[in-house]
């Protein structure tokens, strides 16, 4: 095994690399510009994990334009601070909800998002880096005010710019950078996210649901809006619980979202309102480009709030076994009061 080098880059500072709870968000032009990413990537691991050494991060993105140059730049980087271990999506694709997933199931110390969540994708339209902590949420603001300061005086990175994955093989690639051990784990972006969701609700039930046992089937229409929900919605609602094909649209992620706008709302899915309005679905529901946020609408395109729509589900049905071995009772009770309130 070749013993790779770490190379100690010279830089200088950018100005406003600041990150909100939702990440740094820019035009695509600038995360290209020479050394951008590369600075806010060390100032992630410097300033928001203060000691990178051993750590292991979750890493994927919605699969927007950039998002693959983007994961080739973390993992080099991450090998020069000496990160013990990456988890990567294939492809550098995973869910910002199937990131969350993967931090809390290996407790990993953190994760890195590449996404601009539902702003345009393209190479003239947007990307964005966040960064969550090792609870799977957002950085909190004292951390992302770490990760600015560090940003605004950085000197220099650290990076083995020999080291080559690749991303599109699941499985595990094992190096040596200068003599310690680096290992980066390619994984299939839908697969555990799968499984955390069968902890949470009844695929049995839902499955009868669909099919219509002991009554009419049940129709609805899932849009996944070209983003990184597509492969999700899939596997979840076609292959696992028996869904015709025809259930869902737009599942297939593009680097540019189709040249749409990636945002759940009844603008920008117009024409899934339209067709719960003329009656053909009972349900309806839209993702926007890392699938955090939806849309979800009743018969006739009834737009339901979301919070309002769990506690009404949760108090009418047993399709969500963790609500039901939980006290779902309690909690739907208190997230519809919230929705009313």
């Amino acid at each position: 095994m070749t013993n790779l080098k770490i190379e100690v880059q010279t830089t200088i500072p950018f100005d406003g690399q600041k990150p909100g709870t939702s990440g740094l968000r820019k035009p695509v032009k600038q995360f290209q510009e020479s050394n951008y990413t590369h600075n806010f990537i060390q100032s992630i691991l410097s300033g928001g994990l203060d000691n990178p050494a051993g750590t292991t991060i979750v890493v994927g993105g919605d699969g927007r334009y950039f998002g693959k140059e983007a994961t080739e730049i973390i993992i080099k980087i991450c090998a020069g601070n000496k990160v013990r271990k990456l988890i990567v999506g294939q492809n550098g694709i995973l869910s910002t909800p199937a990131v969350s997933s993967l931090i809390r199931k290996f407790h990993a110390d953190g994760g890195i998002v590449l996404t601009a969540s539902h702003n345009p994708g393209g190479p003239d339209a947007d990307f964005g880096i966040k960064f969550n902590t090792s609870n799977g949420g957002p950085a909190p603001d004292a951390v992302t005010t770490a990760i600015y300061k560090y940003s605004t005086e950085i000197k220099e990175f650290r990076i083995a710019p020999d080291l080559n994955c690749d991303i599109g093989k699941i499985g595990l690639e094992e190096f040596q950078v200068e003599g310690e051990a680096f290992t980066v784990e390619v994984v299939d972006c839908v697969e555990n996210y799968v499984n955390h969701m069968k902890e949470i609700f009844n695929f049995d039930s839902l499955r009868s649901l669909i099919k219509g046992d002991g009554g009419s089937p049940f129709s609805f229409l899932i849009d996944g809006m070209s983003g990184v929900t597509g492969p999700y919605i899939r596997r979840i609602f076609v292959d696992e619980l028996g869904a015709p094909e025809e259930f869902i649209v737009r599942a297939l992620p593009l680097e540019d979202f189709g040249g749409h706008h990636p945002d759940p709302n009844l603008t920008y899915a117009a024409d899934l309102v339209k067709s719960l309005e003329e009656g053909r679905y009972s349900f309806g529901a839209a993702f926007d480009g890392d699938g955090d946020r939806n849309m979800i609408l009743g018969k006739k395109g009834f737009f339901c709030k979301p919070l309002g729509f769990i506690g009404s589900y949760c108090c009418k049905s047993r399709l969500y076994s963790i609500f039901s071995k939980n006290g779902y009772q309690r909690i739907c009770k208190k997230y519809a009061n919230r929705s009313s309130g």
